[in-house]
Parts: structure tokens; C-alpha cells; sequence
């Protein structure tokens, strides 16, 4: 019988088609997919060499013999740009809003055109992640703005509209609907039961243990008991902290080793699926919240939405999170 599951963090229903469940193979994109990209592409604005095709950089990590390993440039298309908006917020009945001013940043994560994480060294996947957080607590310091969203679109499925390995940034002057609600729903949960949701969670999963994809000291990645989607990943620090920017030197060199290895999984399991991955952390005003705990979302886009999930909010997932991360636990990452 199929069951309807709630996420205690998001208050989230999802719908677990059992009897429409498939198994995680037939998740597998059929598609056809570039598999022979070059090393270097004469026309991408991402490779070395082409760096006058982007705006002048704001950071970027030296390579040990020369050159660059990460670098940070604002997207040459933002979707806000830098001003203030504070004088010019507008509110007249309907009309409600503040100009589209903010941070728009593009992070490219390796000179290789063909270079994805899975396949990186531990330390340039600790680079890239300490190049997110510098540039988060730059940002966070030296302006106004509410709210710093990490994200990574990859594949076309997901988004993306440039091959080359990157990631993104975007500083916004308000805090987004769906970040101002966890931390509602967080601190509601912290009200009523005297301590942190996520904490809770992390703990019935470890002790369940049937969804856990990988752990390690300071990390856990697991399918939650409610995913939305098949396939969907939380990789949540065993530390309590509720903003990524306080991430530890030591933490982070442990996560990066944790999101190449979850990736690498999805790479070999789901044979290189499209996905998308953002940080959810604190707003500005509240990055020392006991209530609320920030983490990393891993959503593979091997289903759409439909119909009803836009007309209800309620996802229909047709893949058992058991048996996904059964699934994921079995797959061996590549060496990078």
C-alpha cells in the first residue's frame, strides 16, 4: 500500500508510490549524452586562456605550479546586480518590492573542461568548498544583503547552460520564502520539544539506518525518510551549526571527501545524471540559531513534476528511499 510520509523538518508530504515503485536501475537516463567533451574548449568563457570572456575576477585559488584552480567572476548575465536597495523599497497595495540589486557569482571549479567532482582530488574538492565559503562570508560581511544561496545546476535537465564544470552564487536582499519557512517550521519543532529538528533527524536516521548512504567523522549523507524525489540527498554535519559559513577547516576537508564520494555514486549508479545541489544555510540575521541546522541538497532530476505536484505541493516519489540508498551504498565511487 502506497504510504504518505512527512518530513518533521519541512512539514513536507510526499506521496511513496509503492505500487508504481521502480527499482533504481530503471532510474537511468536513456537519453543520449556528451561523453567526449575536450579537455579544453577554445570557445568557453571557463577555460584557461578565455578569462577576458568573463567580468574581472573577485577570488580565486593559485594552482601549486601556476595558473588557477578555482576561480570566482560575476555572471556576465546576473540575475541581480550589485546597488542599494534599502531607500527604494516600494509598498503600494499589490505592489510590493525592492529593486533586483544583490550578488550574482559564477565559480568555476577546475580548468578542465571535462572535469567533473567525482573525479577531482580530495584537495581541489577542498578548495572549491573553501572558495564557497570565503566568498559567503565576504559577501555576508561587507554588505546588507539577507541571504547567500550556493547552488550547482548539472546537465541540461537541470539547468545548466555551460558544460564546463561550475558552480554558482546568488546574494539576495531578501531572505527566500522557502529558507524563511524551515526556519519557522525549525524553530517551531525547538518550541515544542527543546531542541533541534535536524539533530533529531540525523539521529532516528543513524539509529534506523536503512537510508544512510555514507558517513564519515564529521558528516552524514542519507536519503530522507520523506524525499521528494528518488534518488534525493541531505548530507548534514553531526556537529550542530546553523550557518555554513562557520564550517570548520577540519569539517570541511571531511565533507569535500563526503560530496565526491555521494557524488561519484550517483555518477556510477545513475550512469552521470543530471542534478542540482545547493547549500541551505541560515539567513544572515540568524546564522547562530540553535534551531536551525544547515546542510546540502542533492536533488538528481531522473523524474518531472507534474500535474499534481504543482497543484498540491504533495511530490509523488516512486522510488523507496530504502531501497535507493541500499541502491547507492552498493556503488563504488571512481578515484580521483
Amino acid at each position: 500500500m502506497p504510504e504518505i510520509r512527512q518530513n518533521i523538518a519541512t512539514k513536507d508530504w510526499v506521496i511513496i508510490a509503492t505500487e508504481r515503485a521502480r527499482r533504481p536501475e530503471d532510474f537511468v537516463q536513456k537519453e543520449q549524452k556528451r561523453r567526449d567533451l575536450p579537455a579544453h574548449s577554445p570557445t568557453c568563457p571557463f577555460c584557461p586562456g578565455n578569462e577576458h570572456m568573463t567580468p574581472p575576477e573577485v577570488f580565486r585559488i593559485p594552482a601549486p605550479g601556476g595558473g588557477w584552480r578555482v576561480r570566482v567572476a560575476p555572471n556576465k548575465f546576473a540575475a541581480l546586480v550589485p546597488g542599494d536597495f534599502e531607500a527604494l523599497a516600494v509598498q503600494d497595495g499589490l505592489k510590493h518590492f525592492v529593486p533586483g540589486v544583490g550578488v550574482h557569482e559564477v565559480i568555476v571549479e577546475n580548468p578542465a573542461h571535462n572535469v567533473t567532482i567525482p573525479f577531482l582530488p580530495d584537495d581541489h574538492v577542498r578548495d572549491l568548498l573553501l572558495t564557497y565559503r570565503t566568498r559567503y562570508r565576504q559577501i555576508e560581511d561587507s554588505t546588507k544583503l539577507e541571504q547567500v544561496v550556493i547552488f550547482k545546476n548539472h546537465g541540461p535537465a537541470a539547468g545548466t547552460s555551460l558544460e564546463h564544470p561550475h558552480s554558482q552564487l546568488i546574494a539576495t536582499p531578501i531572505v527566500p520564502p522557502n529558507i524563511r519557512h524551515r526556519v519557522e517550521e525549525a524553530m517551531r519543532y525547538y518550541d515544542e520539544h527543546r531542541e533541534c529538528v535536524y539533530c533529531r533527524m540525523l539521529r532516528d536516521e543513524l539509529a534506523d539506518g536503512s537510508r544512510i548512504v555514507q558517513e564519515t567523522a564529521h558528516h552524514v549523507a542519507f536519503i530522507p525518510y520523506a524525499a521528494m524525489s528518488p534518488f534525493h540527498l541531505w548530507i548534514l554535519p553531526r556537529q550542530h551549526t546553523a550557518a555554513f559559513r562557520d564550517i570548520s577547516d577540519e569539517e570541511m576537508a571531511d565533507v569535500a571527501g563526503m560530496l565526491k564520494g555521494v557524488l561519484g555514486k550517483l555518477h556510477v549508479g545513475l550512469d552521470d545524471p543530471d542534478f542540482n545541489l545547493a547549500i541551505r544555510s541560515a539567513p544572515g540575521e540568524s546564522k547562530h540559531l540553535r534551531y536551525f541546522h544547515w546542510y546540502i541538497s542533492i536533488v538528481p532530476r531522473v523524474t518531472k513534476m507534474a500535474g499534481f505536484e504543482i497543484g498540491s505541493g504533495i511530490f509523488i516519489n516512486t522510488s523507496l528511499p530504502e531501497r535507493s540508498a541500499e541502491f547507492l551504498r552498493g556503488q563504488k565511487a571512481p578515484a580521483g
